[in-house]
């Protein structure tokens, strides 16, 4: 008599691979490589090109005719899944530093076999709004995935010239992460080839044998060490590499294949990658991520950064010099590395609560609208103009609408909050509730305005800042929400009139469709995250300095 489990793998070997394929889409990529494993027979039916392609597609971060598009440069299927499972799909997302920082917003979004950091740049937007006029950004960082799925990490940045690359590594993704630092990394060459160990990707984040960890230096340290990793590993840009980080036409995919292309040979050849082949034999490769540890010793001075120095206590110059030759003894050479980890991050009123001395992005959780939560998400926004009638530039405003319970009295609130503005210098600091709405209490107040023969679907009373006691205490005046749509809303200040408009954006959709200007980036560490404690726009200081 037949076992039930060979019974089992007899009923599915009998499916048609169509019917199979069908029946995936209940199935998640880890249960699918559980079915390979089973047996030989079902290996064949289960691991194949139909049935990954759906898994693709349920991953849900690409529409079907991208993920065709991906597969042409790359071996399979299956492949394409692992980096949209691994890289993709965690990084996805807003992520923020700092506060109250005008310009720390940075939306990573999918690329071409990539995935891609665009900071969101503080600006004006005038009378065509957001949606047909023009949103600036420029590159952060982007993960490029290979024909076998291996990755590779480019920092963006610029020096005295023009735009560069910085090649680097990436040293681990959690499926679940809201930190992504960009670190220094401790190498070793195996002795017997050239290729690379990397010591780090078999233990727990942070942790290197014999070594302390790179966060542990002191901030000084840390800032010498990334300076000179970046400008020894920079690469010039050139065409078509500037700006053209994702498609925006149809027409792209040549463009893209060939941008991509050229990325993977600066991986792997460095300064050499004009004249070398991707197919070039192994022994011939120059790894162009890694800085020898005699330079480092040598570039490396005593001097102490006081006011960045962890936990604000600056340490012994004995403790420091230790750990930094614990640190430098760890590796014989080193390279810039990418990780994404997650951590216990205490937050107020949704703004994380951030380390200010480290090279750190923190993950904003976007909610999607659902039932009786269909104002959540992210808004566009602008003071003094009325709903359709847009007037002359106004400074751009971002915020994440979210629905949380009251403190109080346990009552649902919609809380809009600012987590970029696009003035010159900064009213209010990111994090900041620029409105709080009951959704339970209905406002009977009129909208003071012609309202253009428009009616209203609903409106809320809440509260709106305030300037109040300084720029980190503001008060709150009573105010109310109106909505004309669920892709619209006005919050209206009761005793001042003041009116912020506010438009549902799709970063990912505006930047796709080429409504966008790509804006030069900052220096390298700096692009990644700029540290300063100014409310002012870096991007109009760095103007002052810097050739754009």
């Amino acid at each position: 008599m037949m076992d039930t489990e060979s019974f089992g793998a007899c009923s599915l070997l009998s499916l048609p691979g169509d019917v199979f394929a069908v029946i995936s889409c209940f199935l998640s990529p880890s249960d699918i490589c559980n079915l390979i494993l089973c047996s030989k027979s079902l290996c064949a039916l289960v691991d194949s090109e139909k049935t990954w392609l759906v898994q693709c597609e349920e991953v849900k971060v690409l529409p079907l005719v991208e993920i065709v598009q991906w597969r042409v440069g790359i071996s399979s299927y299956k492949v394409l899944c692992r980096f949209l499972v691994q890289v993709v799909k965690p990084l996805i997302g807003i992520w923020v530093h700092q506060n109250p920082e005008v310009g720390n917003v940075v939306y990573v979004m999918p690329g071409f076999l990539s995935v891609v950091g665009c900071r969101i740049i503080p600006q004006k937007v005038g009378p065509l709004w957001i949606q047909e006029g023009r949103i600036m950004w420029s590159p952060v960082f982007e993960i490029i995935c290979g024909f076998d799925g291996t990755t590779g990490f480019f920092l963006h940045g610029r020096d005295r010239e023009r735009s560069c690359v910085y090649p680097g590594f990436v040293m681990g993704i959690e499926k679940i992460c809201n930190v992504l630092l960009l670190e220094v990394e401790p190498r070793r060459e195996k002795s017997s080839c050239n290729e690379i160990e990397i010591e780090a990707s078999s233990r727990p984040h942070g942790e290197h044998e014999g070594g302390v960890p790179f966060w542990k230096l002191v901030f000084r340290d840390r800032e010498s060490l990334l300076d000179l990793v970046t400008r020894h590993v920079a690469l010039h840009v050139v065409e078509p590499l500037s700006g053209r980080l994702f498609p925006t036409r149809k027409d792209d995919e040549a463009m893209l294949l060939e941008r991509r292309t050229m990325l993977l040979k600066m991986h792997k050849f460095g300064g050499n990658w004009k004249h070398m082949n991707l197919e070039e034999d192994e022994q011939l490769i120059y790894n162009p991520m890694q800085v020898d540890i005699n330079e480092i010793w040598e570039n490396l001075g005593d001097g102490i950064n006081i006011m960045y120095d962890s936990e604000g206590e600056v340490s012994s110059s004995e403790i420091r010099h230790s750990n930094r030759q614990s640190f430098l003894s760890s590796g014989e050479t080193f390279g810039l590395s990418l990780k994404a980890s997650y951590t216990e991050v205490s937050s107020y009123e949704g703004w994380p609560d951030m380390h200010y001395n480290r090279y750190s992005l923190y993950k904003l959780p976007i909610k999607n609208p659902i039932n009786n939560q269909e104002y959540a998400g992210l808004w566009g926004g602008a003071y003094g103009w009325l709903p359709g009638k847009h007037g002359p530039d106004k400074a751009l405003f971002l915020l994440m609408l979210t629905y949380e319970e009251s403190e109080k009295d346990n009552e649902i609130v919609l809380t809009g909050m600012k987590i970029l503005e696009g003035d010159r210098s900064a009213r209010h600091p990111n994090g900041s509730a620029m409105f709080v709405v009951n959704i339970d209490t209905p406002s009977f107040e009129p909208f003071p305005f012609d309202a253009d023969g428009r009616e209203f679907k609903n409106s809320y009373k809440g509260e709106g800042i305030a300037h109040g006691y300084g720029f980190r205490y503001p008060s709150s005046k009573p105010g109310s929400l109106f909505v004309i749509s669920n892709d619209l809303l006005a919050f209206v200040w009761q005793e001042t009139k003041h009116v912020i408009t506010l438009q549902r954006l799709n970063l990912e959709e505006i930047l796709k469709k080429g409504l966008g200007s790509c804006v030069m980036p900052l220096p390298p560490t700096k692009n990644f995250t700029y540290m300063g404690r100014s409310n002012f726009n870096v991007f109009d200081l760095i103007r002052n300095t810097l050739l754009l």
